[in-house]
């Protein structure tokens, strides 16, 4: 249940500036929903971070700064803290991810199959922003944005960075970031690298559930001509894991720490390279194209399990910009192969898109339209089957500016997630059978008032869905397999606010409510009608108190809350053991001058137990300890 006793004077997300007496808020850019706007006249719901603002989280990943500074919810897959799944608006820890389309710089990172985006991969000291659009990017981003669609932008221009932390765990990482603009070339180079012996026992010799991951790139443009910029790109990114397996209640409440049912240790590898052009016709003609590839393996070092993954992307887009006319005509192509010991599978999106916004006196109306065809293909052993689908996108938006500070907005999104590759086959590997696509309708309307000293945002939403993809856990483990809940239905409120109370005192509070509904669905004995969805915390928040005494010092405090659901597996709502309450307080020092910065950090400050609950007595724990870093950073 949720406690109203949680203080809001602890909030989510820190927004200081070195000089205290100039800090003042703005709207910021949104440059990944096909026209660039601003937060306040988006004619959809949005949160948007700055690099500012990831810097000053001190988070050691991307993971860490999601779950403690934004709405969305990341869990450990399984344990697994290299692959965390995500949650927004109700569409459950555990599937929730396969309904966000997340993309870096424009390239799409969700997998063909259910293993979720490699976010591990993306340095944070590399991010200038993270725009979040919630229930929007059906015509831009297709098969997935149900929930929303996520672009991380990496930065450019003149800056470098190098990072250095330790903490407790034998945890140390390191990070180095350095770009420059020159007149008609412009180019960066990052490293990162961290480790850890872990916080949990995985087996009788006392062996940890240790980790390392390391990831690079480089990128390039360079500009000939002034109508034309090309660039270019590689990244790479490797991971070595092990973690621990389940617990029973019991276990979990004597130590979360102790081991489980087995550990499981993996190795992953990823090698991008990408390019593309920006040819600028005139004052209101563009094309961009963008390609890429992508080479990777997953290791299942304890299960001699190998799967090598083969990638290619293609857009391109043409636009049309003026002050009151926007239009973009684009296509997609994504073609993906999954290679293992026995067989190979491979699903191939390939769509097209029609975008255009209307601004007229303080008003913008937008509307767009999408056309996608998704192909699967499966051979094994002789046995060869397929299936297409095609797949119709639409969303209608408008916003109103009310005064020079506030907007009201509404917006409708039809979107759709066709199944991915894994669907198809059940726990035991045997063909499942071809299942529908989902496809739902969602509708929201919300307010914005963004001042120098208060931004404030709410926003209401409705989702109707068919056919929402899910996994049949039998409670008789005969007739386990992936189908499709025939009717269900999802709303919520968010809400935020980001006050500059003084020149000493910052405050931030991100509340979200969700409701998730299964309308009609049986399968076998069960009848899921009127039950919620598992894995669906009714109430989060997310608050941050900061405090600065000085030009130089900042100290903030963190709370971050997700109330009880119902286990991850328990469509029912019979289990016995519920998903318990997420509670994490967090503190951080920073100490910022000139050229460098100093920083200390403490994550779960009241060594608060959490775990992710699959079912009865099973159980893997997450942010079960208190742990701590610090480091410095130097700017030059």
């Amino acid at each position: 249940m949720f406690k109203p006793t949680l203080s809001l004077a602890l909030c989510a997300t820190l927004v200081s500036s070195l000089e205290a007496n100039t800090l003042t808020l703005e709207p910021i850019a949104i440059t990944s929903n096909l026209f660039e706007k601003n937060e306040l006249n988006a004619p959809y719901s949005t949160e948007v971070y700055t690099s500012e603002d990831i810097e000053k989280s001190h988070a050691k990943d991307i993971y860490e700064f999601f779950t403690q500074q934004t709405s969305l919810i990341t869990t450990p897959s399984y344990g697994n803290p290299y692959s965390q799944k995500l949650d927004i608006h109700g569409y459950g820890i555990g599937d929730g991810y396969q309904n966000i389309v997340i993309t870096l710089n424009g390239r799409r990172l969700n997998n063909i199959d259910m293993v979720s985006q490699l976010l591990i991969a993306i340095p944070v000291s590399s991010i200038e922003r993270i725009e979040i659009l919630k229930g929007a990017g059906a015509v831009a981003y297709g098969d997935g944005a149900n929930a929303a669609a996520i672009n991380i932008i990496t930065k450019k221009g003149n800056y470098s960075e190098l990072g250095l932390y330790a903490g407790n765990y034998h945890t140390k990482g390191e990070s180095l970031y350095f770009s420059t603009s020159k007149d008609n070339y412009a180019y960066s180079i990052h490293l990162d690298h961290s480790d850890t012996d872990g916080t949990r026992v995985v087996d009788t010799n006392d062996n940890r559930d240790a980790r390392s991951n390391t990831n690079g790139g480089a990128e390039l443009s360079y500009r000939p001509t002034e109508k034309l910029e090309l660039h270019t790109g590689v990244q790479f990114s490797k991971y070595d894991t092990i973690y621990g397996g389940k617990l029973t209640l019991a276990q979990y409440n004597e130590n979360p720490a102790q081991k489980g049912s087995g550990a499981t240790h993996q190795t992953y590898s990823s090698n991008v390279l990408n390019g593309g052009l920006t040819y600028t016709f005139n004052s209101k003609y563009s094309l961009e194209v963008d390609t890429s590839r992508e080479i990777k393996q997953s290791n299942y070092v304890t299960y001699n399990s190998i799967s090598n993954y083969r990638y290619n992307g293609l857009s391109g887009k043409l636009n049309y910009d003026t002050d009151q006319v926007k239009a973009t005509l684009g296509v997609n192509g994504f073609w993906g192969d999954r290679i293992g010991s026995t067989n190979t599978t491979s699903k191939d999106n390939k769509s097209a898109y029609l975008s255009g916004e209307l601004h007229l006196n303080g008003q913008i109306f937008s509307a767009g339209g999408r056309f996608e065809q998704v192909a699967y293909n499966y051979n094994a052993s002789g046995i060869n089957l397929s299936q297409n689908d095609s797949l119709y996108g639409a969303e209608l938006g408008y916003s109103l500016g009310l005064t020079q500070t506030q907007s009201l907005f509404a917006h409708y999104a039809h979107a759709y997630q066709a199944p991915d590759i894994d669907r198809f086959f059940n726990y035991g590997g045997t063909f499942n059978g071809f299942i529908q696509p989902m496809k739902t309708d969602t509708y929201t309307i919300g307010y914005n008032n963004i001042n120098a000293q208060n931004k404030f945002k709410a926003s209401l939403y409705y989702v109707d869905l068919s056919n929402e993809i899910y996994y049949y856990p039998d409670p008789t483990y005969t007739n386990d397999k992936n189908t499709n809940i025939d009717q269900s239905h999802k709303y919520g409120l968010d809400l935020s606010d980001q006050w500059i109370i003084n020149e000493q005192w910052n405050l931030y509070v991100n509340y979200n409510y969700v409701q998730a509904i299964i309308d009609h669905e049986m399968e076998s004995s069960d009848n899921y009608g009127g039950k919620k969805l598992p894995g669906v915390s009714n109430h989060g928040i997310k608050a941050t108190v900061s405090y600065l005494p000085n030009i130089n010092t900042t100290i903030a405090l963190t709370q971050v809350y997700r109330s009880d659901s119902y286990a991850a597996n328990d469509f029912n709502n019979n289990f016995t053991q519920k998903q318990q309450a997420y509670r994490s307080t967090n503190l951080s020092l920073t100490y910022a001058k000139d050229t460098y910065e100093l920083f200390a950090r403490i994550n779960n400050l009241f060594d608060q137990s959490n775990g992710l609950w699959i079912k009865d007595n099973n159980i893997y724990p997450v942010d079960f300890t208190t742990t701590f870093t610090a480091g410095l950073k130097f700017i030059f």
